[in-house]
């Protein structure tokens, strides 16, 4: 999914911000024609064409992540895996005649949040957050960028990310515009969407798609390939703090029978 964002007491054209979430799926033969060493090109490239600013990707394993850097030199970035020695990236590209980088870190989604690869409260997987501080060459000003990929299976898991998210923007973001990208594997009426937009808490946030004026592309986000027999919207780009959303897209684009 893609935003176009501005700061809302002023928008000039070389303000604007084109931010990406952008789940490329791990690498595994089981995905036959899709496995990502044929689709890697295709995914640096479309980053290219739509000429994105700042990205959030999940799923992303070494080799992936390795692929991206070398197809996007023109992009800075940050990212860890998620276990000690294996498992995925969820790493945040800029780009880097844009963009200075000032400060970053990664948290885990656990009681600890220091605590690498942990498999936290019930989830099936480790999960964890990236964020980046980021300074604006062209508007001098800062931002706070977050990318996320929270639990798939435990309910708890799921609720308590949630709640966790909403906790390090408190702890960490200040009063600087937030951005948050991610794979929340949640739709919109689920509990962890329910608690990051609720506006009882200070810190909640806004989902782009519902406040965009210009909205592009399907009503959902994931689609296994076509194999679902009803697509679901678990992709998010979230935001907080004087942006101006201008347009939203779910970018579907197949090349061929090719899966992006």
């Amino acid at each position: 999914v893609s935003a176009w964002f501005s700061p809302a007491s002023a928008r000039p054209s070389n303000d604007e911000l084109k931010v990406m979430s952008f789940n490329i799926r791990i690498d595994t033969k089981a995905d036959g024609l899709n496995q990502w060493s044929n689709r890697r090109d295709f995914a640096a490239n479309m980053i290219r064409f739509y000429d994105i600013d700042i990205f959030g990707a999940q799923e992303v394993f070494a080799n992936q992540m390795t692929d991206l850097q070398e197809r996007l030199p023109e992009y800075g970035s940050i990212g860890l895996e998620d276990g000690k020695s294996k498992g995925q990236h969820d790493p945040i590209f800029w780009k880097k005649e844009r963009f200075e980088l000032l400060d970053h870190g990664f948290f885990w989604f656990a009681e600890d949040i220091n605590a690498i690869g942990q498999r936290a409260w019930d989830a099936a997987s480790p999960r964890m957050g990236s964020w980046a501080i980021l300074k604006d060459k062209i508007s001098k000003r800062k931002l706070f960028f977050m990318n996320v990929h929270i639990d798939h299976i435990g309910q708890v898991a799921r609720r308590e990310s949630a709640k966790l998210i909403l906790d390090r923007l408190g702890a960490l973001a200040g009063d600087l515009p937030v951005i948050v990208t991610g794979d929340f594997n949640a739709e919109p009426d689920s509990e962890p969407i329910r608690i990051l937009l609720d506006p009882a808490n200070p810190e909640h946030l806004t989902h782009t798609r519902s406040v965009a004026p210009v909205r592009y592309g399907p009503e959902w986000s994931y689609h296994n390939y076509g194999r679902l027999a009803k697509n679901m919207w678990l992709d998010y780009i979230f935001v907080r703090g004087g942006l101006e959303t201008l347009r939203h897209g779910c970018l579907a684009e197949k090349l061929d029978d090719l899966y992006i």
